[in-house]
């Protein structure tokens, strides 16, 4: 799958001006290129770009020294940046960008690592949307062999940090259909782990065979204990003290004592000639205790877009339900509702217990998250979908607005993932915002927050609308 080196050369330009040209920085200089490059800016890619940069980054690293260039440069810039004219690194990072494509215009062949990554990058990515020869479409691909995919997936990991093998490696399923090729365990040994493919695993394992399964089962659990140990801490210590807030007691200890909520409850004992409110009665902080103290219900649609959201509530569904003060109860749905609340001191278990795809009954969810309810103004409720319904929707609101007069403290999140704005269906997201129950996305790390302000029954935090 990777070229072998050569040690290629270009001949020293007989332009004097451009021989004379002083060595500029080009990630600062992005606009000014060589006369042989195309005047317009180039079509992007995230990948290439990324890898273009992780080569120019060793280039400026290895190259401080200011001098002309000589007459003879390699092209194979990021391994002998310190001899590669100005002018043939454009070209290189122009050549990088186009993908080598006969209309690039740049005439610059690569070598060595830089010929290695390009191939790597057009195994996946092709070389453009142009026709080869014979009219024939020109397309990507990394063969239909195990072993080749293994040896591209060990490439990328070489010449890309982790960041970007996670972008190309979800591409390469996308793109090339790769998910049957998910189910062999050499190949998941071989896949940088996220949350990404792990909604890609979830949605492949009825079809998984059993040799494959303890594998898909590792690369679960290595994911899960990460976000746990990003995420665990901080949701605990926030939660712990939204709750010892929330419960406000009327003979409280001294550094216990809420004062703001003291001299508004006792205002109408001030004494003007001594300038002073007389406290009659105190209200404090309740402390902490081994008793429950707030129910939270976390209702999750497992439709095939939520992958990441899913994966997301059950690590945060597994910290709540570590924390004695809180009862928690996790329900997922498509069409069916299943009460997973049995698993969660296994959030590995919870997630093989999904079923992604299917479609969507919001309203039959919400009936059994209902008739679960039994202290309701105690309760959180957090329903997290894109509202696409496939049941009966006004009995969807209805069912939401009746839990909101018993008293359920109801959230909405539209996404619980880093995904950005998500699609989502904006006509009921509307109706839920006129209940009360304003419809947003949320990242992981909002998420505690959202939380302790709903356990204290004060504004929901929301970021801008999506």
């Amino acid at each position: 799958m990777t070229t072998e080196p050569n040690d290629l050369t270009t001949p020293e330009t007989t332009d004097p001006a451009r021989s004379a040209r002083p060595r500029m920085n080009p990630a600062r200089h992005p606009a000014k290129g060589p006369a042989s490059a195309p005047t317009a800016k180039p079509p992007t890619h995230p990948v290439r770009d990324a890898a273009d940069e992780q080569a120019t980054n060793a280039a400026e690293d290895a190259s401080p020294d200011p001098s002309p260039a000589p007459a003879l440069v390699p092209v194979n810039a990021a391994l002998t940046a310190s001899s590669t004219a100005p002018a043939d690194e454009r070209l290189r990072r122009w050549r990088l960008v186009l993908g080598g494509d006969a209309a690039d215009g740049t005439g610059c062949t690569l070598g060595g690592q830089d010929a290695a990554m390009d191939g790597a990058l057009t195994a996946l990515y092709g070389r453009g949307d142009g026709k080869g020869q014979a009219g024939k479409d020109r397309s990507a691909g990394l063969g239909a062999s195990a072993p080749s995919v293994a040896r591209w997936l060990g490439d990328i990991r070489t010449y890309f940090p982790s960041s970007v093998v996670q972008v190309m490696q979800r591409d390469a399923i996308d793109r090339l259909g790769l998910s049957t090729l998910l189910l062999e365990p050499e190949m998941l040994e071989a896949v940088e782990a996220d949350v990404h493919l792990v909604g890609t695993l979830l949605s492949l394992n009825k079809a998984m065979p059993e040799t494959t399964k303890e594998t898909a089962r590792a690369v679960v659990r290595k994911v899960v204990e990460d976000l746990e140990k990003r995420l665990a801490t901080r949701t605990r210590a926030t939660l712990t003290g939204a709750l010892d807030r929330s419960a406000r007691i009327s003979r409280p200890r001294h550094h216990d004592i809420d004062w703001n909520r003291t001299i508004s409850a006792n205002l109408k004992h001030y004494l003007p000639e001594y300038r002073t409110i007389v406290p009659e009665r105190l209200i404090g902080y309740g402390r902490a205790s081994r008793s429950v103290k707030k129910e939270v219900v976390l209702c999750i649609d497992q439709s095939g877009s939520m992958a990441a959201s899913v994966v997301y509530a059950s690590v945060f569904g597994a910290v709540l339900a570590s924390m004695r003060s809180i009862d928690t109860r996790l329900v997922v749905f498509d069409t069916a509702v299943v009460d997973l609340t049995d698993q969660l001191d296994d959030p590995v278990d919870v997630l093989f217990g999904t079923q992604l795809g299917g479609g969507t009954d919001i309203n039959r969810a919400l009936a059994y998250c209902q008739s679960q309810i039994t202290r309701p103004a105690e309760t959180v409720m957090v329903l997290i979908s894109d509202l696409y319904e496939g049941g009966i929707r006004h009995e969807m609101l209805k069912r939401v607005a009746a839990m909101k007069a018993s008293g359920v403290q109801f959230v909405t999140l539209l996404a619980l993932s880093d995904e950005g704005a998500p699609a989502y269906d904006r006509e009921h997201a509307a109706a839920l915002a006129a209940l009360g129950a304003p419809a947003f996305a949320c990242t992981p790390d909002l998420f505690p927050e959202v939380m302790a302000a709903a356990i204290e029954k004060r504004p929901i935090p929301m970021p801008d609308p999506v």
